[in-house]
């Protein structure tokens, strides 16, 4: 039930970004190092974006802990590695917040490296 539901918050997200002029590049990425639940690209700047659904958006942005942007951020290394193109484009890290009743709400650059 939990997958189900993430899977249909992470379509959400990509439907959101898409509305916003990024491209969808990759969607549930998973290497043994983390996983990635969108890359999404929009001029110049790749975002690893990492989705959450919460009871309210509050909830959704705490639920993203230390632990799990590492593991995110080393299965980007891994992606880049695999893409070597995309490694000149400006590089960020995203959270995408979805609460229900609420609209999605794109954190740009949630957290640095």
């Amino acid at each position: 039930m939990a997958q189900r539901s993430g899977q249909r918050g992470e379509r959400l997200a990509a439907w959101w970004l898409r509305l916003k002029g990024y491209r969808v590049l990759e969607r549930q990425l998973r290497f043994g190092v983390g996983e990635i639940d969108l890359v999404v690209q929009r001029g110049r700047t790749l975002a690893f974006v990492e989705v959450k659904r919460r009871a309210d958006l509050a909830a959704a942005a705490e639920a993203i802990r230390p632990q799990q942007r590492r593991r995110i951020e080393r299965a980007a290394e891994q992606y880049l590695l695999l893409n070597p193109q995309r490694r000149t484009l400006t590089l960020r890290f995203d959270a995408l917040l979805l609460a229900p009743g609420r609209l999605p709400r794109h954190i740009q650059s949630a957290w640095r490296v």
